[in-house]
């Protein structure tokens, strides 16, 4: 038998866990959703979700991979037993994720194809409205092949060769660009208003529409359930401290998100554009504001190849989970896996790309998710499979670590490396007490209430 892949450093394995979680959520949605939701009012409130609630998922999920040293689906097949309620368990916790995490690298890609195009639109001061340059597939179709190709090219060269030596370039690049980007926006005049519209919160817009779009985006942001920190943590050596680890991943995740803060708002509120503009705020109001401010080319190119750096981050954990499920099942060769897996990507792809004005039966198909109606194939499959059956594979994932599986092999698993999980002490308490009564009685009540809201049963 051939031995496992494995991260070649704890570095490694964080920069590539931390590539997968940081991606367009957090630089493009986690904006946009601040500027919707009260600006720091929401963003305190999705810190302490990601502390309280996402960040003992994170340790589950890495545990799960390493104790099994298996895809999710391998990994289920060796936790769950035999019977019929051991197919249920393969089926939410194994096959359901990598089903997700396939049709969101499907969209996904498209998406990030678009930043590749603003790259330049930027740079050359081309000027094409948002919705003109979504609508045609001159533009989109092969932008989002380009995007599949290089995800490809970097799977292939394996877990230490490809993905550990892309990431350990690329995250350190997206800081540094970051970096960049924000000197450049918190510098032009009347920026301090949006720094405080970003810093100081007004505590009376915190209600419950609020905290449940916190929590959802701190899943989203975090990258668990999509069955990708399975696979990484399944290449994690024993001897790493999985705790760290998983804390290292989670505050380079939410630092890019709080970093994306200060790149957008200041800018936004320093040309008298409103933060509530949603989806539209990155790729359409920042686009148009960077094309006004003195070298804004300069600044918008970098601006959109740090999105892109965050993009194809996330994709090849994307490609790297469904791949990964081919050569530990079927025993197929990485080659075969990845390229079968990317080029089906592809062309699931298409319809999501012409769906956004390029072909208009595409984009007014209409479904009824009990009540909420997504309308467009690239909507349908965001709130589909993006959204809820990611949180029903989260919720899955806690109910059975916590209620149905050993909760000893668990705890053991990430006693490796962290020996104090078991003997320390927080405020009197084991710390793994306190993360399995996270996971057994927190994490599913939260996780319920947000799936609940997704269907609109607190008024949206």
């Amino acid at each position: 038998m051939a031995k496992r892949e494995q991260w070649a450093s704890k570095f490694g394995f964080v920069m590539a866990a931390a590539g997968s979680a940081v991606g367009l959520g957090n630089i493009w949605r986690f904006p946009y959703l601040t500027g919707e939701n009260g600006g720091a009012a929401f963003v305190l409130v999705y810190v302490f979700c990601v502390v309280l609630v996402a960040a003992p998922m994170l340790i589950n999920e890495i545990a799960l991979g390493r104790l099994t040293g298996k895809n999710p689906v391998g990994a289920m097949q060796k936790l769950a037993g035999t019977g019929g309620l051991s197919k249920m368990w393969i089926g939410l916790v194994g096959i359901l994720p990598l089903i997700v995490t396939f049709v969101v690298l499907s969209y996904y890609s498209t998406i990030a194809g678009w930043t590749v195009g603003y790259i330049f639109t930027s740079l050359f001061s081309i000027s094409i409205p948002f919705l003109e340059f979504i609508a045609t597939p001159e533009y989109v179709i092969p932008l989002g092949a380009f995007v599949i190709l290089a995800t490809a090219f970097i799977v292939l060269g394996g877990v230490a060769g490809g993905i550990e030596k892309a990431t350990k370039i690329l995250m350190p690049m997206l800081f540094v660009l970051l970096i960049i980007v924000i000197f450049r926006s918190v510098t032009l005049p009347g920026a301090g208003k949006g720094v405080d519209y970003y810093l100081v919160p007004d505590f009376s817009k915190i209600n419950g529409r609020v905290v449940l779009a916190a929590l959802t985006q701190a899943f989203f942001s975090l990258g668990v359930g999509w069955g990708m920190m399975i696979t990484y943590g399944s290449y994690l050596p024993k001897d790493q401290n999985i705790v760290s680890s998983s804390l290292w991943v989670g505050a380079m995740d939410t630092s890019v998100a709080l970093l994306a803060g200060f790149m957008v708002f200041p800018a936004v509120f320093a040309f008298n554009q409103s933060p509530a503009e949603g989806p539209t705020l990155v790729f359409n109001v920042l686009a148009n504001i960077f094309q006004q401010m003195p070298l804004g080319n300069i600044a918008g190119a970098l601006f959109f190849l740090l999105l892109f750096f965050a993009a194809i981050t996330s994709t090849i954990s994307m490609l790297e989970a469904p791949s990964a499920y081919y050569m530990d099942q079927k025993k197929w060769s990485r080659k075969k896996a990845a390229w079968t897996v990317a080029i089906a990507a592809f062309l699931l792809g298409i319809p999501s790309a012409l769906s956004t004005g390029a072909v208009e039966g595409l984009t007014v198909v209409q479904v009824n998710f009990l009540g909420v109606i997504k309308t467009g194939v690239m909507d349908i499959f965001d709130y589909g499979f993006g959204s809820l059956m990611m949180m029903l594979v989260v919720l899955s994932t806690c109910i059975f670590t916590g209620w149905f599986m050993k909760t000893d092999d668990s705890v053991n698993e990430i006693e490796h490396g962290f020996p104090f999980f078991k003997t320390g002490n927080i405020v009197g308490i084991p710390p793994y007490k306190i993360w399995l009564f996270m996971i057994r009685f927190v994490c599913p009540v939260i996780i319920g209430l947000v799936i609940l809201n997704m269907f609109g049963v607190f008024g949206g």
